[in-house]
């Protein structure tokens, strides 16, 4: 269900040629000794940043166990630690997840479920689009009765630039089957996660 990264023409000398323009573009001189190494170091880091254009994070919910004793409630995994960077200016996303599910005749390795985050999470992202990309992901390969997924960051795009408002996180969610239809299901998730009434 996730796009793989398309093969591209852009060779890491262009990619390190691009940091050099920016470097002079903010009032720098790319030749100075303390620059030198810093375009290839930050297309390293983007190689780490955005490997999750490298992987089809569906893959790692591929292999499931069944042997589980017919066990059908709630699995949840919390405070999943991830960091993204914002599509619009490129500024990190620092957060955590929650995600649950209910399965249905097999389950999957707790974390698998956290390498599935990883893999949505390591792209240029909107935050409503990851939470929602996470639980799709989650019901289409391993068809539960239900998933729930709460993302709850923090956007530097906000923090470090235009209103500056720091301490401020954002929280969106997606319910899908059992947890969007049954209140009780939802609530029982979301008091695991430790948001009890819409509070933290």
């Amino acid at each position: 269900m996730s796009e793989q990264r398309h093969p591209n023409d852009v060779s890491q000398e262009q990619a390190e040629e691009a940091v050099r323009t920016l470097l002079r573009w903010a009032g720098e001189d790319p030749s100075r000794e303390g620059l030198l190494d810093t375009p290839k170091r930050v297309v390293k880091a983007y190689r780490d940043w955005f490997a999750g254009y490298d992987s089809d994070p569906g893959d790692y919910l591929r292999r499931t166990f069944k042997e589980v004793n017919g066990y059908d409630e709630m699995v949840v995994l919390r405070d999943i630690e991830f960091e993204s960077h914002c599509e619009h200016h490129m500024a990190p996303i620092i957060g955590r997840a929650h995600v649950g599910y209910l399965p249905t005749n097999r389950v999957v390795g707790i974390s698998k479920l956290a390498r599935v985050v990883d893999g949505f999470a390591r792209r240029f992202q909107v935050q409503e689009k990851l939470t929602a990309q996470i639980a799709q992901c989650i019901q289409e390969t391993l068809q539960p009765a239900g998933v729930a997924v709460v993302v709850d960051a923090s956007h530097e795009c906000m923090t470090t630039r235009g209103v500056h408002k720091r301490g401020v996180s954002m929280v969106t969610s997606q319910m899908l089957g059992t947890f969007r239809d049954d209140a009780r299901t939802r609530a029982e998730f979301l008091q695991f996660i430790g948001i009890h009434g819409g509070h933290r």
